[in-house]
């Protein structure tokens, strides 16, 4: 017959396990895209699914879903900080004021590469963006970006002109020379250009430049929300030991990487002045570097 302490602990534990079964599961939802054709978060819908699932056996199940509605990014943001909306995770570029009114999992979730910029552009001026060399050359033209985007504040601090409209209007505006350049992540402009050249057909990525500034891109909770910022970044470590996230980088980003030619375009350095001195820059494994790091066979 069992000991009364050892019966009491195992009696405890399944209690314990019985409550944990019937506590309902962990609510996830993160923003709503733009529309139905704007792929631009899918890796970073798989990361979160996948950091969640890192976590299952300790944290037990949750259920993921989208908001119900869309909002611009700087809307979520204020939704996350003041705890009024649908979502309780977000994902954005950092900057000190973010990381500051928002809780911030200083996980780089794309290795950097977001801040490489390819540009997307009308294809009848691509002689025009040849003669562009260096960072007063760049500083001439006027900038395309989304409504409330966090790197429009990059561009104007670095004292570059640029013009805001909804996502969608982007594309047609620069082929219609409304602005003059499109930039957009290594891994966001062959994918828009190809879901967008039937409507807008002169629609073209520019062929030489490399623009570059320090982008991190991270998970964003409530400040409140510590546990569910835990458990999200518990996941992301795990991830990077286990080799998934790099699975899913190169998932998403490889076709892009070697499509850009990267080690053969103009680099152009734009400062980024709203860096948070907290950023994981040091951590070497965590950015992507395109003369060192090279896609698994």
């Amino acid at each position: 017959m069992l000991q009364t302490p050892f019966r009491l602990l195992i009696l405890s534990l399944i209690f314990w396990s019985g409550v944990a079964e019937s506590a309902p599961p962990l609510r996830v939802v993160y923003p709503a895209t733009e529309s139905r054709t704007d792929t631009r978060f899918d890796d970073l819908k798989e990361i979160l699914k996948t950091a969640l699932d890192e976590t299952l056996t300790t944290d037990g199940p949750y259920t993921l879903a989208a908001s119900s509605r869309y909002v611009n990014e700087a809307r979520y943001l204020a939704e996350i900080r003041d705890g009024g909306g649908e979502a309780n995770v977000v994902w954005s570029s950092t900057s000190a004021q973010k990381e500051s009114q928002l809780l911030p999992i200083r996980f780089e979730l794309r290795k950097g590469l977001l801040g490489y910029r390819v540009a997307l552009i009308d294809q009848r001026r691509q002689k025009e963006f040849d003669r562009v060399a260096t960072f007063a050359d760049l500083k001439k033209l006027t900038i395309g970006q989304g409504i409330g985007w966090g790197d429009v504040a990059v561009y104007q601090a670095a004292g570059m002109k640029v013009t805001t409209a909804p996502y969608e209007d982007l594309f047609r505006m620069v082929a219609n020379d409304r602005f003059d350049l499109f930039p957009r992540g290594v891994g966001e402009a062959f994918r828009e250009r190809a879901a967008h050249r039937g409507d807008v057909p002169d629609l073209s990525v520019e062929r030489g430049l490399l623009l570059y500034y320090p982008w991190p891109y991270y998970f964003f909770c409530n400040r409140k929300d510590t546990a569910l910022a835990d458990r999200i970044e518990r996941g992301l470590k795990r991830m990077r030991a286990d080799g998934s996230f790099d699975r899913i980088f190169w998932k998403y980003n490889r076709a892009a990487i070697e499509q850009a030619g990267m080690k053969g375009r103009r680099v152009i350095q734009i400062p980024n002045p709203l860096l948070p001195k907290d950023t994981p820059l040091d951590d070497a494994g965590m950015w992507f570097d395109p003369k060192r790091d090279t896609p698994p066979n």
